[in-house]
């Protein structure tokens, strides 16, 4: 029998405690007369604590965190799952036990719910961790540089304060699913046994992969492609295309602010030339199909792997390449890949310098491509909506294309067939608060979760109100979706509209541009508990777009560029700016 106690959180004041306490301790007193019982279940035991932290930018490592906790509770642990921003350097002193599993987003940056997180333990003021045991499951992307350096870094950061490690880090590429399952099933044990939960046998806890219910990445949903239409005008130096996916009877569901993942299928003419290149026979068996199949539908084959990169350096005798790889000049190398695929590199080794077999071990598997839904799913009727900008160059005296992009564009016709899923995308969401006011940037298909944001307000009857930048090139060809986000306006579902339409004026005006002019209204909105999204470009817009942020509050709040930075980290800790960027 269990000594009966009232929980710290218990919503009692310090009366109502003391009532309750000696109240307690009688029945219990009674009780224990009545029903004697063992020292051994007199006192109630509570499970060890384990955290598990998450760096994630578009919910993989969120997954795997949920699902490494669901394993955890089975070995006697308590596992508590947070984003890694949402922890203090108090709390992190105070544990003992911590996973952490972090993606990399770009080129080697921390996720964007992870940065305030690495900034506290970069810090000379970060606390001492001597108590604390952990390990750090890292997700990657081998064809970026800075492969896991979230991961990478937070390791590496905790070992300097003192922490030890209950298990080596594991980085994974990007099919990760076995080998995060492999590593999480060795992590647990080790940190069950450090605090006296369940032993296992063997040492090592058989994890399942996961088996995602319905539709994923590994097993796509062979949607109907209903709508496939240009909205960005003839004159426009780019092709922006609109498509509507019917989702039938998939069961899909999801959420304004989600992405939706395309299984894109190589251009036939690129894989004839690289078959002609490697002088083989399309019809050579490739494992369990045909060369010229998996080319077509299971292997990367326009942008080529480091792997492949480094292969044709050996293999290829390219003084040029050869510097670049050997001097480690990231720029120049960049500049060398611009523009190139895989039958470019070919090209610089003799004809015979590589076989079909060569090649294929070199090549990573075809992935999917995520883009941001541009609908709401209660106004597109049991279809989900992209907005996607065709990538299209020409290189080398050939036309090139971007995989996915030209693949919907070019070989789905209306009324054919794609594999989509959907992406949850739990850190990209609308205010709960229907009233909140809500600040949006968005240029070009930056658009697109902000068309489905403004679809779900005007279903949900919010009252808050909402502001769109929005621009491009030139208002006459790139103003997509011109119609509705008039009719917007005019309703008053848009409070405010700016456009900034770069070319249409000697002097470059961005979206960036409108908010400096219009900074004090904007600092008022967030005053008011306005949130702040931004989409698009990471490189160049994301980048401008904050530093005109912090800009904006520095001038209208009137505060010092570190306490305006120290503002934009609060925004950020409450969830009040929210970046879905690319």
């Amino acid at each position: 029998m269990k000594i009966p106690y009232i929980p710290e959180d218990a919503p009692f004041n310090a009366d109502q405690r003391a009532w309750l306490s000696g109240f307690l301790a009688g029945l219990h007193s009674r009780l224990a007369i009545e029903t004697p019982v063992t020292a051994a279940a007199a006192a109630p035991v509570k499970a060890a604590s384990l955290h598990i932290l998450y760096g994630t930018q578009t919910g993989n490592a969120e997954r795997v965190a949920m699902d490494a906790a669901a394993n955890a509770r089975a070995l006697g642990l308590s596992p508590e799952v947070a984003g890694l921003d949402d922890i203090t350097m108090e709390q992190l002193a105070a544990m003992e036990r911590l996973i952490v599993i972090t993606s990399t987003y770009g080129e080697g940056e921390m996720p964007d719910n992870a940065q305030l997180f690495w900034e506290a333990i970069s810090a000379s003021t970060a606390p001492r961790l001597e108590s604390l045991r952990f390990g750090v499951l890292a997700l990657g992307d081998t064809g970026y540089d800075g492969f896991c350096q979230a991961g990478k870094l937070i390791d590496m950061r905790l070992e300097q304060l003192g922490a030890t490690r209950i298990l080596a880090r594991r980085d994974c590429d990007i099919d990760y699913e076995d080998p995060a399952a492999a590593w999480v099933g060795q992590a647990l044990p080790l940190a069950a046994e450090n605090a006296g939960g369940v032993p296992v046998s063997g040492g090592t806890l058989a994890v399942a992969v996961p088996k995602t219910a319905g539709w994923g990445r590994k097993n796509p949903y062979p949607s109907r492609l209903a709508v496939n239409r240009r909205l960005s005008g003839s004159a426009s130096a780019k092709e922006i295309r609109h498509y509507e996916f019917d989702l039938g009877d998939s069961g899909l569901e999801y959420e304004a602010g989600d992405a939706l993942g395309v299984m894109p299928v190589n251009d036939p003419a690129l894989v004839s030339l690289l078959l002609s290149r490697l002088g083989a026979d399309p019809h050579a068996p490739a494992g369990e199909t045909s060369l010229e199949t998996a080319l077509t539908g299971k292997f990367e084959i326009s942008t080529p792997s480091r792997d492949l990169i480094a292969e044709v350096e050996r293999r290829a005798g390219n003084e040029e390449l050869t510097h670049v790889l050997r001097n480690g000049d990231k720029e120049a190398l960049d500049a060398f890949l611009w523009g190139k695929d895989i039958c470019d590199l070919l090209a610089l080794a003799p004809p015979s310098a590589f076989s079909a077999a060569d090649l294929l071990a070199l090549l990573k598997p075809l992935q999917h491509r995520a883009y941001s839904i541009s609908s709401s799913p209660h106004a597109a009727a049991g279809g989900v909506h992209l907005t996607i900008a065709s990538v299209r160059y020409h290189a080398d005296g050939r036309d090139r294309g971007g995989v996915c992009s030209t693949f919907l564009a070019d070989r789905v016709a209306e009324g054919a067939h794609a594999g989509i899923f959907v992406s949850q995308n739990k850190s990209f969401r609308l205010p709960a608060d229907n009233d909140a006011p809500v600040i949006m940037v968005g240029p070009g298909t930056g658009i697109a979760p902000f068309r489905a944001f403004l679809q779900e307000r005007r279903a949900r009857g919010a009252r808050g109100r909402n502001w769109l930048f929005f621009g491009d090139q030139h208002r006459e060809s790139d103003f997509i979706y011109e119609d509705e986000l008039s009719e917007m306006s005019r309703d008053g579902l848009l409070t405010r509209l700016d456009l900034a339409f770069s070319r249409d004026q000697k002097e470059k005006i961005y979206v960036q541009t409108r908010m400096r002019e219009n900074g004090k209204a904007l600092f008022a909105w967030l005053e008011e508990g306005a949130a702040f999204y931004v989409c698009g470009d990471a490189s160049r817009m994301a980048h401008d777009v904050d530093k005109a942020l912090v800009e904006i509050i520095a001038t209208h709040g009137g505060l010092t560029a570190d306490k305006a930075a120290d503002y934009v980290a609060g925004l950020k800790r409450e969830k009040r700016y929210l970046r879905d960027v690319y």
